[in-house]
């Protein structure tokens, strides 16, 4: 998914050590609830959407950030993304006809082509068109006057002046200059036609009190679900008539008290839980060097290096002083303190392991601790018993020792005791000579 992201909002590079820690930091929204005890909270982090135009690289430089695209709907057991795309590129762009020529007729179907409501290159001023739309406005206020269901509604001249101002009057007003072709006086007497000023009204006014009530009910009920809002509260409303009043409502001022009113009753429910400082001992912890042994860290091989930053135990002296087992025991992998935490966070380490197809250099000394020739019979022993079997590709004079050296090598003996050392140096001294005194005596027979 991180490739996929980075090609189509095309992220700069980033090397492979940070590629790999951003799959620590990439989550999945999940639909399904659980509760948890508090006393299981060690802290606070900050999960946003993953946006396109954000960097990826800035969730690795802040502490406890991480993001999520895809959402897991644990009932259909799918992984799919839950956002809309922003439409970019060349697939997602119009396609403009030709220009029809001088004198060539159109053969669209023009019942299905959209009508021009409005010519920004309209002969008015912008002081013309605003005082026609106060004009529109005053007449709006007054056909309310007139309105006798208006004036239960909306009683006081402030009310109706506040309705006459709604969105609805000046589509009207601009409707009626277009449909005039931008004349003034015809305009002016389409508002006031010879039955009375015209009244244009939308749903909020069309709305009764206790219709609204029931809607609020109904959207507490069902949430956005507007088939059902009005299958079992408002049958009579039409669904496109409930839509655009839910897009009114939210404009309102009864909005955004209930708003209001509901994050305090969910602040009123949250609790004030005290967590106390988790003080249990941690059974990973390995003791430091020159404890007694006996303790969680005890026949832990010395000089094996952290298993995430690949650093030697002596150069990280001055930086952890504390050490944690990672991994099957048999294993023997190790942690620095900076690494163990890391891991806790993000659930990964720093670097690829082996397991994952990485490849690792081993510095010298650890590459002497890992050395089946080993001067220490006990960590010999331990090594050979934790460790996996391995193949020694000895080179060919190295088993032509072992034929001419049989006396001092003595196999037999070597073989039931696999961990008592080995003198190598005077077994190459003596198949040196005994080489040496070979060549001589096959040379000597050639002459």
């Amino acid at each position: 998914r991180l490739g996929e992201f980075e090609e189509e909002s095309k992220q700069p590079s980033v090397g492979e050590p940070q590629r790999h820690q951003l799959k620590h930091r990439e989550l999945f929204l999940s639909r399904q609830f659980e509760s948890l005890p508090a006393t299981h909270i060690r802290g606070k982090c900050s999960v946003t959407l993953l946006n396109e135009t954000d960097l990826m690289s800035q969730y690795l430089e802040k502490e406890d950030c991480f993001f999520y695209s895809l959402v897991f709907d644990p009932v259909q057991k799918t992984l799919l993304a839950d956002q809309g795309e922003i439409r970019v590129g060349s697939k997602y762009q119009a396609e403009i006809p030709d220009q029809l020529a001088e004198g060539e007729s159109d053969n669209r179907n023009q019942q299905k082509m959209e009508m021009k409501v409005w010519d920004p290159e309209n002969p008015l001023t912008d002081r013309q068109i605003d005082q026609f739309l106060v004009v529109a406005r005053a007449v709006g206020t007054f056909a309310r006057a007139l309105d006798c269901s208006s004036s239960i509604r909306q009683p006081s001249l402030h009310m109706s002046a506040a309705a006459a101002s709604r969105d609805i009057t000046l589509f009207h007003a601009m409707d009626t200059l277009q449909r005039n072709g931008y004349d003034l006086a015809r305009a002016m007497s389409t508002l006031v036609p010879q039955g009375g000023p015209v009244l244009c009204r939308d749903e909020m006014e069309e709305w009764s009190a206790s219709e609204a009530m029931l809607f609020e009910e109904a959207l507490e009920k069902y949430g956005k679900d507007f088939n059902d809002i009005r299958q079992d509260f408002l049958p009579w409303k039409s669904l496109a008539s409930i839509v655009q009043f839910y897009y009114m409502w939210k404009t309102t001022d009864r909005y955004i008290q209930q708003k209001r009113l509901k994050a305090a009753e969910a602040d009123s429910k949250l609790k004030q839980v005290y967590i106390p400082t988790y003080t249990k001992p941690n059974p990973n912890q390995i003791i430091s060097v020159g404890a007694k042994p006996g303790l969680n860290g005890a026949g832990f091989q010395k000089g094996l290096t952290c298993e995430s930053c690949h650093n030697f135990p002596p150069l990280k002296a001055t930086v952890s002083a504390q050490w944690y087992a990672w991994g099957p025991p048999n294993m023997q992998c190790r942690l620095c303190a900076s690494c163990w935490i890391y891991w806790k966070k993000y659930g990964g380490l720093k670097t690829p392991t082996q397991l994952e197809g990485a490849t690792r250099n081993l510095s010298r000394p650890e590459a002497q601790s890992l050395s089946p020739y080993t001067t220490s019979a006990n960590r010999a022993k331990l090594l050979a018993k934790n460790r996996q079997t391995f193949l020694l590709q000895t080179t060919k004079l190295t088993r032509i020792a072992r034929r001419m050296c049989r006396d001092i090598l003595q196999p037999r003996r070597a073989a039931r005791r696999p961990y008592a050392p080995i003198n190598s140096n005077s077994i190459k001294a003596e198949c040196e000579s005994l080489y040496s005194g070979m060549l001589l005596f096959f040379y000597s027979l050639k002459k």
